[in-house]
């Protein structure tokens, strides 16, 4: 699920319309269409807003955002998986890449 679809999943499971989610978190209806079908990407500080509105955990959130934005980077990459593997690695062991 990326962080356009959970946005929209909770909108709309607390029956509140796009307009009335864009004017809360200050952006306009159709920047939050687009988020919603990942053609923009939200700004992480609307996170905690989302988090807060509709009382979901932020760190779900973050997590799904992140993931987005690293999927729009690699997406066109013919290495993408071995990058994500290296990545992980690099992580997981502090290791120089």
């Amino acid at each position: 699920m990326t962080i356009g679809q959970k946005i929209k999943e909770l909108r709309e499971n607390s029956g509140m319309l796009q307009r009335e989610l864009a004017s809360k978190i200050n952006v306009g209806d159709g920047f939050l269409s687009k988020i919603e079908r990942n053609q923009k990407i939200l700004k992480r500080e609307h996170l905690m807003s989302i988090s807060k509105i509709f009382d979901f955990p932020y760190v779900e959130l973050e997590t799904l955002w992140l993931a987005n934005k690293v999927y729009d980077l690699i997406k066109d990459e013919n290495q993408a998986i071995q990058v994500l593997k290296v990545a992980e690695q690099e992580i997981k062991y502090g290791k120089n890449i």
